[in-house]
């Protein structure tokens, strides 16, 4: 106790001197401080008053009467909640290119057994202002998903411009525009009502064909295919609204250029070498100071085990790459993969446009079209050139 009571004074005694500016300095330094620490505890405060259940909620909070969203809380679910009432409002009739920039990669075409239902809409061209007007109106009797038995659908609509006018169907076409329709959520007999314009020349309009598909939108998945409906306008009178209503049929791939690509295949080294040597399509004359680049994806088992993409060129009608994109892979998953390219054009003025132009499929099977696939397996080590069509 006596030995304490020595410390205690001993202590006691210690005077720290400071000058004025310093005090101040140590003074301001703990106020920041400590509006800093009250400023989170506020922002902590208002977070937790903020994050509701989704449960708890309206099904309709989510979507704003302004056309907004309300991020309520940052779990996962709630992130795909969002997202899906995000695609059913994501295209208004006034914004004609925010679909192109899609990655429809993921949407490949998918042949349904069970096709039925009708489409309509109407076709318009107006003179005055060199305009043509689409207008997706309503579909009905749609077939139900077995696996959601629901349907929720959207329409995708592209406008098809051919080369020549008296080329026959399989003539190499580009796609003029294309559009989205708003999603309505189960209904197998949705109405619609979106509009869409282009501006177009009156003796092109012969050549276009528009085409409808008919898709059901799934979150998780790709998208379901339901059908698909075409207007030819070369045989149409459009000088006044004309309104159709058309049976949806099994949906077809069209035609939209062709690659040079060449192959080589090195089992020692399990190395497989894609080429992309040249690209040819066509353009409409108005579109100038377009790029192209081509994305290479190897799946094995509908897995996606590697992809690559070229570096973009400025679009011609025949686009020179000359790039070799090399893929590592076990030897099991090379003989049985499925090589996918796809064609992408974009607008360098603009970044954030982008818009597919087709795909093509090499894969190991009996077909003709894929006997390029045969040729690299049976002459090893040595690059195989040959041209594919482009397809969407």
């Amino acid at each position: 106790m006596i030995i304490i009571a020595i410390l205690g004074l001993s202590f006691g005694g210690i005077h720290l001197t400071f000058s004025e500016e310093l005090e101040y300095g140590i003074l301001g330094i703990s106020v920041v401080l400590f509006l800093m620490a009250l400023c989170l505890l506020i922002w902590q405060i208002y977070r937790f008053c903020t994050q509701i259940p989704i449960s708890q909620r309206p099904a309709d909070s989510l979507l704003a009467r302004s056309g907004g969203f309300q991020y309520a809380t940052q779990t996962n679910d709630a992130k795909m909640e969002v997202f899906y009432e995000e695609m059913s409002h994501r295209l208004s009739p006034g914004t004609s290119n925010m679909g192109s920039t899609l990655d429809l990669a993921s949407m490949e075409d998918l042949e349904e057994e069970n096709i039925q239902g009708s489409l309509r809409f109407s076709l318009f061209y107006d003179q005055l202002q060199s305009k043509l007007v689409v207008t997706v109106l309503d579909a009905q009797d749609l077939a139900v998903r077995e696996f959601s038995n629901s349907v929720d659908p959207f329409v995708w609509v592209r406008l098809l411009w051919a080369e020549r006018e008296d080329e026959e169907q399989s003539s190499m076409q580009c796609v003029l525009d294309e559009w989205q329709t708003r999603l309505v959520k189960k209904s197998c007999s949705p109405v619609f009502g979106d509009q869409f314009s282009c501006t177009l020349a009156e003796e092109e309009v012969s050549r276009v064909t528009v085409r409808f598909e008919v898709r059901d939108f799934d979150k998780y998945s790709r998208h379901g295919v339901l059908g698909e409906a075409r207007a030819a306008l070369n045989s149409l009178k459009l000088s006044y609204p004309l309104e159709l209503r058309e049976d949806l049929q099994v949906p077809k791939k069209d035609m939209v250029g062709e690659a040079l690509l060449s192959l080589k295949y090195l089992p020692t080294s399990q190395r497989l070498e894609v080429g992309v040597l040249k690209i040819r399509t066509i353009c409409h004359p108005k579109k100038t100071m377009r790029a192209l680049y081509a994305r290479t994806s190897v799946t094995c088992n509908h897995c996606k085990l590697r992809h690559q993409r070229t570096a973009q060129k400025q679009r011609w009608e025949v686009t020179v790459f000359n790039e070799v994109l090399t893929f590592v892979l076990p030897d099991q998953q090379i003989r049985e993969c499925t090589i996918i390219v796809s064609v992408y054009e974009i607008q360098p003025s603009k970044k954030s446009f982008k818009r597919l132009i087709g795909h093509i499929h090499i894969k190991k099977a009996k077909t003709s079209e894929n006997e390029h696939w045969t040729l690299m397996m049976q002459s090893l080590r040595q690059p195989i050139a040959k041209w594919h069509l482009i397809f969407i």
